[in-house]
């Protein structure tokens, strides 16, 4: 298929002036298109547009721009087949998984505008007569939006559809690695006539250069962001000198524990599926199975018996479960981490390097792995491990796992399995993760409120909370 390589910048599709970059296929190292990056005048261009836009927007009644976000809405869905081809081949994401991203980039579409719709100011009184307070949600102006490879699609409109709900201009940076699937949204956006020209804007390029100039820039208002920990603090240092709001959705190293009562079966089928999708490269993916003694030597051969099976392919194949990791950089990190821990005593189960010879020749392919034998201190249980890499390891009771779970410098996602409503209960007490699942794994819903403690963000996305967070309070003393 042709990708569109055009970036929507002030109302037009045009190539950014800085310089080409070539988009792989992860699958085979092929080269899908060539993109080139926005610049400096780029970035101004897009946020003096916003800045020109969002006022006339933010006076659109609400119900104006709910529906013209359930037209969006509609309009991707016309184009599924489309958006999830691109995914498959920028990300290498199986397709299966890439139908259900395309699922959520309609719905965080739709979702937006009920949220939209039912939301509310308050109105609270004073001890003087005729007089009340009132608190009014304003849009903050010009939302700088910068997100990452791993869900080029969805992460869009999670970011892109709240802000424009709150009355806000949007520029939003993709992923240099993965700029298509945004580009193809742009093309959308643009040729539907829904939003003034200049309210949504989609620029490529580095974080370095063209992400640090929107966070810079005093004409963005807020900055929304989802990435990696250190590339959230570098934020947060560059728009300290504005008091400028960030919210930050960041790394994580979840949690998944199973208790001894447990249903062994749904545990063990969730912790493979939690942690092998998207190759591993989701940020509330399981990254830590801690098992009970009386369980463990149970699910650990039937994890690595359900591993072992993974049908690991080209993505294309609707029979594939798990595709090549997104790069070979990417893919070298997740190397170096199990090479580590190997070497401080881990030991391979299953798989443990790169696939190689028939049908992997080329692409960025890693061997789905399970590691036994680990101590909390080793890198596969202490980094971020953005692979299809699962450190098993062992506890007695609930206070020892839960310290040993809470002893991360991130604090995303965590999960628990157990029929017990105590332990249930205990986990949302004891468990210092900005989600706690209890029974099952992600996708977390557009309804929740996807935050993470600690190092894992500021802030966070979906639902009314979310959609709060794209407004700033104003106050109004009301006499009359």
């Amino acid at each position: 298929m042709t990708y569109l390589t055009d970036l929507l910048i002030a109302g037009e599709l045009r190539p950014g002036r800085g310089a080409p970059r070539d988009v792989e296929n992860p699958a085979d190292e092929s080269v899908l298109a060539q993109v080139n990056d926005a610049d400096e005048q780029d970035v101004e261009e897009a946020v003096g547009a916003a800045s020109r836009a969002w006022r006339a927007w933010a006076r659109t009644p609400e119900a104006e721009r709910a529906a013209a976000l359930r037209r969006l809405a509609d309009l991707l869905a016309e184009h599924r087949e489309e958006l999830a081809e691109i995914l498959v081949a920028e990300v290498g994401k199986p397709v299966v998984e890439a139908e259900a991203e395309i699922g959520g980039t309609i719905g965080f579409t739709s979702h937006a505008a009920s949220l939209l719709e039912t939301r509310t100011d308050e109105i609270r009184y004073t001890g003087n007569r005729n007089e009340e307070i009132w608190t009014r949600r304003r849009p903050y102006g010009v939302v700088a939006a910068i997100i990452p490879w791993n869900f080029p699609s969805a992460l869009v409109t999670r970011k892109l559809a709240p802000a424009l709900a709150a009355g806000n201009a949007v520029v939003l940076k993709a992923d240099e690695k993965t700029p298509l699937s945004a580009l193809a949204i742009a093309r959308i956006v643009a040729g539907s006539d829904l939003f003034p020209p200049g309210l949504v804007n989609v620029l490529t390029g580095a974080g370095e250069s063209v992400g640090r100039a929107l966070v810079r820039s005093s004409a963005t208002d807020l900055v929304t962001m989802t990435g990696s920990s250190a590339a959230g603090k570098a934020i947060l240092a560059d728009a300290a000198d504005q008091v400028k709001p960030v919210s930050l959705e960041l790394g994580g190293k979840a949690p998944f524990i199973v208790m001894p009562d447990a249903d062994l079966e749904l545990a063990v089928r969730d912790a493979v599926a939690s942690r092998h999708m998207n190759c591993g490269q989701v940020c509330i993916a399981n990254e830590r199975t801690f098992v009970h003694e009386s369980l463990y030597q149970s699910f650990v051969e039937r994890y690595v018996d359900a591993v072992s099976n993974l049908v690991v392919a080209d993505p294309r194949d609707r029979a594939t479960q798990v595709g090549p990791k997104v790069s070979g950089a990417e893919l070298d990190k997740t190397l170096d981490s199990l090479q580590r821990s190997v070497s401080a005593g881990a030991k391979v189960l299953v798989g443990g390097s790169r696939l190689g010879g028939h049908g992997y020749e080329k692409g960025h392919w890693f061997a789905p792995t399970v590691l036994r034998d680990v101590t909390d201190a080793m890198p596969v249980m202490s980094e971020e491990l953005f692979g299809p890499v699962t450190p098993v390891t062992v506890f007695d009771e609930w206070d020892e796992v839960a310290a040993r779970a809470n002893a991360t410098r991130y604090g995303l996602s965590a999960y628990v399995y157990t029929s017990d409503l105590s332990v249930a209960m205990a986990a949302s007490r004891d468990l210092s993760f900005g989600e706690v699942y209890i029974n099952r794994i992600g996708p977390e819903e557009v309804n929740g409120f996807h935050a993470g403690f600690h190092e894992s963000g500021l802030g966070g996305d979906d639902g009314a909370h979310g959609l709060d967070g794209y407004f700033r309070k104003q106050t109004v003393y009301m006499r009359y």
